[in-house]
């Protein structure tokens, strides 16, 4: 079988006045019919589209909101990101109860989604900001995810040249990220192209599947690529990467290891591939990057952050890390609930 989690790039909203608010509601309205979600959902969406972005409005600095699908074992449901570098919180907990309020205001908002959301996370540091992370589904949530990620295009683009895959092929837990040479709607075909070839590649070690890549992309400009296999039965992560694609692995507490990527571009020439095994116990995780997220963070600047779910992870390494002058993406993946 393949797939497991499976989202589009969705689309950004800047954040940053009232009036902002009502077309997030209205585009998230209609993705929730698309998807079928059901009269009671969507207007159960609706609000928490409202109460994201008016959270933003009150209080953040630099807001963004990402909407888009995400499907799952056969189910679709709408998955909203909001994404601050407003003044933060001290205890998220606590203000997400009805009641809390920071403005004067009845705080009723974060409550709020809490209640409609079908599941829902979130990371929060004084001084540094917020991101929240929601889903909607008609009836109950899908099991947890164990890899989330984003993708960002550089300002003034459309469509970015970045892109991830999540696959399970026969047992085979597995991650793509990509990064299309150049920019604009060319990089965005190569990286597509590699993402279709991902979803058939057959279920083989990640050297075979990027070797399976670099030929199915062929006809593109090419890309950077890497492909990791986790596996946690046996304490493992299989790694192959081409070109400048970051991958580290993460432990709370200790310093990160960098994986190994080879020079070269797939889709181009005859490169080498090579995989890699490195240790993956209980408690890793994996991080990668295009060369749009600059590698100086620094986990001991975000205590707690590796045991919120990889789609809020990546959101904040994306916010901080993330430069607007480059295609960017981040993907997290862990082997363990």
């Amino acid at each position: 079988m393949i797939g497991d989690v499976v989202a589009d790039h969705g689309l950004w909203f800047r954040v940053e006045s009232s009036g902002a608010g009502s077309g997030v509601r209205r585009a998230a309205e209609r993705l929730g019919m698309q998807l079928e979600l059901g009269e009671r959902r969507v207007a159960d969406l609706a609000i928490v589209a409202a109460e994201l972005t008016s959270n933003l409005v009150k209080h953040a600095q630099e807001g963004v909101l990402l909407l888009r699908p995400v499907r799952r074992a056969g189910r679709a449901g709408v998955e909203l990101v909001a994404i601050d570098s407003g003044p933060g919180m001290a205890d998220l907990t606590v203000s997400s109860r009805d009641g809390h309020s920071t403005t004067g205001t009845l705080g009723i908002g974060l409550g709020a989604i809490a209640r409609q959301a079908t599941w829902y996370d979130g990371y929060s540091r004084p001084g540094r900001g917020t991101v929240l992370a929601v889903q909607v589904w008609s009836g109950p949530a899908p099991e947890p995810s164990w890899a989330g990620g984003l993708v960002r295009p550089i300002i003034g683009e459309q469509v970015s040249g970045d892109g991830y895959g999540v696959r399970i092929a026969e047992g085979r837990r597995q991650v793509l990220v990509c990064d299309g040479l150049g920019h604009g709607p060319l990089a965005a075909a190569a990286t597509e192209a590699a993402l279709a070839a991902f979803r058939d590649a057959p279920a083989a070690p990640p050297a075979t599947v990027v070797q399976h890549l670099h030929r199915a992309i062929g006809h593109t400009r090419g890309a950077a690529l890497a492909v990791a296999e986790l596996d946690p039965a046996v304490g493992l992560l299989r790694y192959a990467g081409l070109g400048n694609i970051s991958a580290m692995i993460a432990v709370e507490g200790e310093r990160r290891r960098g994986l190994v990527s080879l020079p070269g571009i797939a889709g181009h020439h005859r490169p080498a591939v090579r995989e890699y095994e490195y240790p993956f116990g209980a408690g890793a995780t994996l991080v990668m990057h295009s060369d749009g997220v600059v590698d100086r963070w620094d986990l001991a600047d975000y205590p707690g952050l590796l045991g919120q779910s990889p789609l809020v992870t990546a959101a904040t390494l994306l916010r901080d890390a993330g430069t607007r002058h480059d295609d960017a993406s981040v993907l997290v993946a862990r082997g363990w609930s």
